[in-house]
């Protein structure tokens, strides 16, 4: 059996980083290079990517698999941060500032990365400036995201907050596309990433179960409605959960 990094034929490669948004959006001879100069790289599960405080060694791209972004206290708490599926870019904040790694990140199933190392991206903006642009397009669309789950943990209870993280999630962190059904997201971590109590996620999606507009089982969640959902989101139906202003 091939393993998890054999997969990727240059043309699998090739076909999978299209599904991301923002690698699509690149000008042309940007994505060449970083097909280039890019490699594929297997994470066992748990095993980690990098800590907070390692020093940049390039961007990542999740192929396959589910990383996990987060933090932990000296007493072994977690704060999640983000789970990265495929196809999301992570880890471009240091390119930009040239400092150290703001989190931990790790895999929580095998996994493959799409990784361009830091050395190649430099080579590639230098000798392409117009590039920039891209890359802190990459930047203010997490950017947004992080305004509006600040806002929404302000101003929003905890049921329309839930509802909204399952769609945006759902939907690839704003990746446009179709709607993913089932969500592989135990209820543990969707309590850390929106900083509710497992008592609260359990209940509220339970209510959501018994309006229709999803199904739960064993560390998965499936979506029934779409439309039932954004309505307990308090969207309109035809509304992107986390549409940038």
């Amino acid at each position: 059996m091939p393993s998890i990094t054999e997969r990727f034929s240059s043309h699998e490669l090739a076909a999978r980083l299209a599904r991301s948004a923002w690698f699509r959006a690149a000008p042309a001879g940007m994505q060449t290079q970083l097909l280039d100069t890019g490699r594929v790289e297997a994470l066992a599960a748990g095993e980690r990517l990098f800590t907070r405080g390692d020093a940049d060694d390039g961007l990542y791209c999740v192929l396959d698999g589910l990383i996990r972004i987060g933090a932990a206290s000296s007493a072994g708490k977690e704060a999640l941060l983000a789970v990265i599926e495929p196809v999301n870019w992570f880890g471009e904040i240091a390119l930009f500032d040239h400092r150290p790694r703001t989190h931990d990140a790790y895999a929580e199933r095998d996994s493959a990365l799409f990784h361009v190392p830091r050395a190649a991206l430099a080579t590639l903006l230098e000798r392409n400036p117009a590039y920039w642009h891209a890359f802190g397009l990459l930047l203010t669309h997490k950017l947004r995201l992080a305004f509006e789950a600040i806002e929404e943990a302000a101003l929003l209870p905890a049921a329309p907050r839930i509802a909204r993280r399952l769609l945006l999630m759902a939907g690839g962190y704003g990746e446009p596309g179709a709607l993913r059904r089932v969500l592989k997201v135990p209820q543990e971590d969707l309590a850390m990433l929106l900083a509710l109590s497992r008592q609260t996620i359990n209940q509220t999606l339970k209510l959501f179960e018994t309006q229709g507009a999803l199904k739960l089982r064993y560390a998965e969640i499936e979506i029934v409605d779409a439309g039932r959902l954004r309505a307990l989101a308090e969207l309109p139906n035809d509304a992107s959960p986390m549409s940038p202003v």
